[in-house]
């Protein structure tokens, strides 16, 4: 099911890579066309799905949104909400949805990884030692179901 073409998947897969040289942050982008159920629920079941919750600092960080139904979130494992305030991701959804609301999806993702990545280097630098990257960079499209 690709909902964005080559070029705009390897815009977003680029964007986690770069993000991801300067933070333990993992971060995955998650999206399908509808959303069943409340966002929230539906981005922690797939955070979980994809096995988000295993990495070694629990600081994997999940983009997830519904093109079709216009729903988005942005959830963060145990290791980071025990450690930054609530509001943490306010700023990151509000700049995402202003791209979202001209239509620009692809633009409001990356936006959002950025944003999240200049964040998460603050509270969690990348350290010479973290390791391989341990989740993947490309987009998990889901069926809507």
């Amino acid at each position: 099911m690709a909902l964005f073409n080559d070029s705009e998947q390897e815009r977003i897969r680029k964007a986690i890579e770069e993000v991801e040289k300067y933070t333990t942050g993992e971060l995955r982008v998650c999206v399908e066309k509808k959303c069943g159920e409340d966002v929230l629920l539906r981005a922690a079941k797939y955070f979980e799905e994809l096995g988000m919750q295993h990495t070694r600092h629990r600081h994997g960080i999940l983009i997830y949104v519904a093109t079709v139904d216009r729903k988005f979130a942005i959830i963060g494992d145990k290791g980071i909400n025990k450690v930054v305030p609530a509001d943490f991701w306010d700023t990151t959804k509000d700049e995402m949805l202003a791209h979202f609301k001209i239509g620009d999806v692809v633009d409001g993702i990356v936006t959002g990884l950025k944003i999240a990545g200049n964040k998460l280097q603050l509270y969690f630098p990348h350290h010479r030692n973290d390791g391989p990257n341990e989740l993947p960079n490309d987009i998990a499209f889901m069926d809507g179901n």
